[in-house]
C-alpha cells in the first residue's frame, strides 16, 4: 500500500485538506508517527508539535499492549484483558512506573526543552503510522484533550475497521487511507517499515521549530497555513464523533 512512512504522510495528507481552513496544530506520535505527521504538516502548512505515549506490555508478553500512557499522567487501560490474563496490580504497577520512567526520557530528548505548541482552543490533528489496537492513540487524545483542544482529528494511514469504529467514540473524527479486510499489523501496510531512530525524530521537530521561529520573526507576511491547491476527496472512514 505504501513505500515508506513518508509516502503514507503524503497520501494521508490529501485526505486532509478540508481542515485546512481550521488552522490545525498537527502531532505525531513518536517514534514512527512522527515522520508521516511531517508530510502533513507540510501540506497544511501548519505547526507541527508530538505527544509521547508509550504502550504497556503484558510483564511476560511485552509485544502484548493491555494499556497506554501518555504525557500529563494519563494512563488508560484494558481492564477486560487484564483481568483475563491474570495480571496482577503490582506487576501492572511496576509496568508503568518502567514505562514511565522510559517516556519521560523521550520527552526530555524529544522536545530538547522546547515548551510544547500550545493546543488550547485549537483543531489538533493527531497522526500516527498505523493503529492496532488503539490504546496508544486513546491515551494522545486525552492529553491533548486536558491540555485543551477544542478538536482531536485522528488521522492515520491504515488500521483495522474495529479500532476505527471504537475510536470514533474517542475522536471527534476519525480519517484513515485503508483498511484492510485481513489486519494482521501496520507493517504489512509498508514495503519499508523500519523502525524510526530517536535522531531522525529530534531532526524532524527541530526542524520545524527553526520554520516556525523564521514565520514569526517576519510580520505582516500572509498566514502560513493556507488550503492546499488541489483538493482531494474525503475517506469512507470518517465520521464526527456523537456529542
Amino acid at each position: 500500500m505504501f513505500k515508506d512512512r513518508r509516502d503514507a504522510g503524503r497520501r494521508l495528507a490529501g485526505h486532509l485538506d478540508r481542515f485546512a481552513a481550521l488552522e490545525p496544530i498537527v502531532v505525531g506520535m513518536p517514534r514512527g508517527g512522527v515522520p508521516v505527521a511531517a508530510q502533513v504538516a507540510a501540506h497544511l502548512c501548519a505547526p507541527l508539535d508530538i505527544v509521547v505515549v508509550r504502550k504497556i506490555g503484558c510483564p511476560w508478553r511485552p509485544e502484548l499492549g493491555i494499556g497506554a500512557i501518555a504525557e500529563g499522567g494519563v494512563h488508560v487501560l484494558n481492564e477486560a484483558l487484564i483481568r483475563d490474563i491474570g495480571v496482577r496490580r503490582d506487576q501492572l504497577e511496576a509496568s508503568m512506573t518502567a514505562e514511565a520512567e522510559e517516556l519521560a526520557r523521550r520527552v526530555r530528548r524529544y522536545r530538547g526543552g522546547r515548551a510544547a505548541v500550545p493546543v488550547e482552543g485549537r483543531t489538533v490533528i493527531l497522526v500516527d503510522d498505523g493503529l492496532a489496537t488503539g490504546y496508544t492513540a486513546r491515551a494522545a487524545i486525552e492529553t491533548l484533550r486536558r491540555a485543551g483542544a477544542s478538536r482531536v482529528i485522528l488521522a492515520v494511514p491504515v488500521a483495522p475497521q474495529d479500532s476505527v469504529t471504537a475510536l470514533r467514540n474517542v475522536a471527534d473524527e476519525v480519517v484513515v487511507v485503508e483498511t484492510p479486510a485481513d489486519f494482521f499489523g501496520v507493517g504489512q501496510a509498508y514495503r519499508a517499515f523500519t523502525q524510526t531512530p530517536d535522531e531522525e525524530v529530534i531532526a524532524i521537530l527541530e526542524g520545524a521549530a527553526e520554520r516556525a521561529a523564521e514565520g514569526a520573526a517576519r510580520p505582516g507576511q500572509a498566514p502560513r497555513r493556507a488550503l492546499s491547491a488541489g483538493m482531494h476527496p474525503p475517506p469512507e472512514s470518517t465520521e464526527r464523533r456523537p456529542r
